[in-house]
């Protein structure tokens, strides 16, 4: 029985040690035959461009805070919750407004006793004088009586109206469909007018908010394009055009930025979340920009702290660092070091790393 399982592991591991050997020899193969494509470093001129960091902030956002005095009786959501419109967030101990409540419900049966007995007082004493019996200032005073009454009735039914309010502070509802953000409190806290409970956020609209230095502020008004990236702006990522924008008109006095505010469509901010950091790229027409070296963005190799190219020299690669720049989209990533107008690198540095890539001519 030992002597089969042992020539079945035997038989295993050499058709493992083949089928290895084949692929090395296959790789190896590919290495030597294929030609890596390469492409000319060119310098071209396009328009200047201007990049910020920023951040995803969502349009509808509320810090929803208690409105009556109270012990938190209940927190029924917490962070990462769906809530819909008009939903109970949150409960406050209640039972000082229920005895408010009680008690001008108590006023209002008073208020309508008194008035009842004013009323038939008032018809009394209209009857006596009718007959005589009565004078004129009698009637009036039982008339003015009876207005007392009713406006004591009055009093207290905007009383009990007032109490309904209040105690209805002590639910906390959503103000709009949305989520929860962050909460602030816990079942047992004391909480307050005006003291926060939890953040409420709507996922739409969302928009883009960066902190623009006032020495910039000339050069993000003269854009003729804005782009929002998500993500580092050397990898290619297709920017987002806002819809619109906007600034608020005045300048922080410690930092010297001013916030400026771009609005995303509904579809293109639809993996977005509130705080999620973004880059805001600022592009202006050609004008007498300077010509800036341009690479297409998968030459790029990025190996930890290592951002390199793969470099025609002779008939093989070499591996150069570089110092690149911004990413112009379409046009390719600028190379601020490194590279010289010329020069010739690898589209594909991944076979560019084999021992024997061959490169092929710069275009093909």
């Amino acid at each position: 029985m030992n002597y089969l399982v042992h020539s079945l592991n035997d038989r295993r591991t050499r058709h493992s040690v083949f089928l290895v050997g084949v692929c090395l020899m296959a790789l190896s193969t590919f290495a030597r035959s294929a030609e890596v494509p390469t492409v000319v470093v060119q310098a071209r001129q396009v328009g200047a461009s201007y990049s910020l960091d920023g951040v995803i902030q969502a349009v509808k956002q509320s810090t929803i805070a208690a409105q009556a005095s109270g012990r938190v009786a209940t927190l029924q959501v917490k962070a990462g919750d769906k809530v819909r419109a008009g939903q109970i967030l949150a409960t406050i101990d209640d039972r000082d407004a229920n005895a408010a409540a009680q008690r001008s419900q108590a006023q209002i049966s008073q208020a309508d006793a008194e008035m009842g007995n004013a009323k038939a007082q008032l018809e009394r004493t209209k009857d006596l004088q009718s007959k005589g019996f009565v004078s004129k200032a009698a009637l009036d005073t039982a008339l003015s009586q009876f207005n007392v009454t009713a406006a004591a009735r009055e009093q207290a039914v905007a009383g009990a109206k007032q109490t309904a309010l209040a105690q209805g502070f002590t639910r906390v509802t959503a103000p709009f469909d949305g989520w929860i953000l962050q909460t602030f409190a816990e079942a047992g806290d004391l909480a307050l007018p005006g003291k926060p409970l939890l953040t409420v956020y709507a996922p739409q609209p969302l928009r883009a908010v960066v902190q623009v230095p006032t020495s910039r502020t000339q050069v993000v008004r003269a854009a003729t394009q804005t782009l929002v990236q998500v993500g580092p702006s050397q990898d290619g990522t297709r920017g987002i055009i806002p819809v619109s924008k906007s600034t608020v008109p005045s300048a922080d006095p410690v930092s010297q930025t001013t916030e400026w505010r771009f609005e995303l469509a509904a579809q293109d901010a639809v993996n977005m979340l509130p705080g999620q950091q973004v880059q805001v790229q600022f592009s202006q027409a050609l004008g007498d920009s300077p010509a800036k070296l341009l690479l297409p963005a998968q030459t790029i190799v990025r190996r930890g702290e290592l951002t390199a190219v793969y470099v025609v020299i002779g008939n093989v690669f070499s591996l150069r660092a570089v110092r690149v720049g911004m990413n112009q989209t379409r046009e390719g990533v600028e190379v601020l070091s490194g590279l010289s107008a010329g020069d010739v690198v690898a589209l594909d540095p991944v076979r560019a790393g084999f021992a024997n890539a061959t490169p092929a001519k710069a275009g093909k």
